[in-house]
C-alpha cells in the first residue's frame, strides 16, 4: 500500500504517531480535540484545519494530502529541524535575519560549529541540524558586522555552517536543501581566507551528487577537488594530510560506485600512503582521516566492487577501530555485514548488523544500507531476522518507501 491510498485522515493520524496524542495535536494547532477527531475520521477537513495540522506537524500540506510521501525515518523532531534549517538556509542567503539574533564573537562560533561536527560524526542528525539552524544565522550576523576588508575568516565560518546544513539535508534525503546549501557554502568558501575551504565544499557537492546518482559528475568533482589541494608529502601539514586523504578515499568511494576498479585503485593507493604518511587519525574541518579510515573505507570500496574475498581480508585484519568517529565505525559495521551476506555468511552478517543497529539507533534509522542487507539476507535465522527487520523500523508501504537497492543505499 503506497502513501497515496490512504486517506488525509490515515496520513494524520501515522504522522502524528504513538507519541503525540490526539490532545495534544489539538493544543500544538490551537483547535478543538473535536476537530482533530473529525480531521482523523475523514469527516471534516477545512483548509485552515489542514495548514494548521500541516504547521504543527511540521510538513508540507502536500504531504497529508498524499501528493507526496514523507521522507524515510523522518520523525515529527526530524521534521521539525528540517524545516528551521530550510528556514535559516534560505532566509540568510537573502540576507534576513532574525530581529533578535546576537553576533558572536569569533572563537564562539568556532567552538559551536565543532561541537555541530561531533554531534554529525557521532550520528546524531537531528541533533546536529536542530543546532546548525540557528548556527547559520549566528555565522551570518557574525559576517554582517566586521569591516570591509576584514571579513575574510568570518565568510570561511559561515562556509562551514553551510557545508554543515548541507550535510544534514543530504543525509537525510532533503536534497535539493542540500544543493542550496552547498551552493551558499560554494559562494562564502571562495571568499574566505583558507585554500582548503572550496576544495572542501568541492567535496561536499560530489557527496550531494553521490546519493542523487549523479555518479560521472561525483567523480569528476571529487577528482578535481583532490588534485586541487595535493601536497608535498615532504611539507604537507597534518591538516593538510587530512583534507587531502578524505578527498581521495571519496574519490574512490565514487570509483567504486561506477565499477571503474582501475580508478578506484589508484585513488586508494594514494589514500593509504596518505594514512601511512600520517600515522594515526587527524581531525580537521569536519573530518578525520588516517591509517585505519583508509583501510575501514577500503572495506566499503572493495564490497561495491564485488570483491568480497579481498573485503573479508581487510576487515579480518583490521582489530582496533576506536580511533574512528561513531558514525564511521557504523558505517564499517555495515559494510563488514554487507560483504558477509554476499559471501552467504547469514548469521554471521546479522550478528554485525544487529550489534550496529542495537548501539546506534539515532544513526541507524538514517540509513538505507541495512535494509539492502535484509534483503539479501534470506536464509538465516527467522526469529534473528524479524528482530533485525523490526530494528531498522522501516515499515513497507505504510510509510510509502519502495526497499532500499545498493543504488539507493550510496
Amino acid at each position: 500500500m503506497q502513501w497515496s491510498d490512504y486517506t488525509n485522515g490515515q496520513r494524520i493520524k501515522i504522522l502524528r504517531g504513538e507519541d503525540v496524542r490526539q490532545s495534544d495535536l489539538a493544543e500544538m494547532t490551537g483547535l478543538s480535540i473535536v476537530t482533530i477527531q473529525k480531521a482523523e475520521q475523514d469527516k471534516q477537513f477545512t483548509l485552515p484545519t489542514l495548514m494548521a495540522i500541516a504547521d504543527a506537524l511540521s510538513v508540507d500540506t502536500s504531504v497529508i494530502l498524499g501528493q507526496q510521501a514523507p521522507r524515510r525515518a523522518m520523525r515529527r523532531d526530524d521534521r521539525m529541524m528540517l524545516r528551521a534549517l530550510s528556514q535559516a538556509v534560505h532566509d540568510t542567503a537573502a540576507g534576513l535575519l532574525p530581529d533578535s539574533i546576537e553576533a558572536p564573537a569569533e572563537a564562539g562560533l568556532q567552538d559551536a560549529i565543532d561541537r555541530c561536527w561531533n554531534l554529525y560524526w557521532k550520528g546524531h542528525y537531528s541533533e546536529a541540524g536542530a543546532i546548525t539552524a540557528p548556527l547559520v544565522a549566528q555565522a551570518a550576523a557574525h559576517l554582517h558586522i566586521q569591516p570591509v576588508g576584514e571579513q575574510a575568516e568570518a565568510w570561511g565560518l559561515l562556509a562551514d555552517a553551510y557545508r554543515l546544513a548541507a550535510y544534514v539535508a543530504n543525509l537525510v534525503g532533503a536534497r535539493d536543501l542540500a544543493y542550496a546549501a552547498i551552493g551558499h557554502a560554494q559562494s562564502a568558501a571562495e571568499s574566505s581566507a583558507d585554500g582548503l575551504r572550496p576544495a572542501l565544499v568541492a567535496s561536499g557537492r560530489s557527496w550531494v551528487y553521490l546519493r542523487d546518482a549523479r555518479l560521472p559528475a561525483a567523480l569528476a568533482l571529487a577528482e578535481k577537488a583532490a588534485v586541487d589541494i595535493e601536497p608535498r608529502f615532504s611539507k604537507a601539514t597534518p591538516e593538510q594530510l587530512t583534507v587531502y586523504g578524505s578527498h581521495v578515499n571519496f574519490a574512490a568511494v565514487v570509483a567504486s560506485r561506477m565499477g571503474d576498479k582501475d580508478r578506484a585503485a589508484a585513488f586508494l593507493s594514494q589514500s593509504h600512503a596518505t594514512g601511512a604518511r600520517m600515522g594515526n587519525e587527524h581531525r580537521a574541518h569536519g573530518t578525520l582521516f588516517g591509517p585505519v579510515t583508509a583501510t575501514t573505507q577500503a572495506v566499503g570500496i572493495n564490497v561495491a566492487l564485488g570483491e568480497t574475498g579481498k573485503a573479508l581480508a581487510l576487515a579480518d585484519a583490521i582489530t582496533d577501530t576506536s580511533q574512528l568517529t561513531e558514525a564511521a565505525r557504523n558505517r564499517y559495521a555495515m559494510d563488514k555485514a554487507m560483504a558477509m551476506a554476499d559471501a552467504k555468511m547469514w548469521d554471521a552478517s546479522l550478528d554485525v548488523l544487529e550489534k550496529a543497529l542495537t548501539e546506534a539507533p539515532q544513526w541507524a534509522r538514517h540509513q538505507a544500507l541495512p535494509g539492502v542487507i535484509v534483503q539479501k539476507v534470506d536464509r538465516a535465522s527467522t526469529a534473528r531476522l524479524r528482530r533485525v527487520s523490526k530494528l531498522i523500523g522501516v515499515r513497507p508501504g505504510i510509510d510509502g518507501f519502495s526497499p532500499a537497492t545498493r543504488r539507493t543505499a550510496l
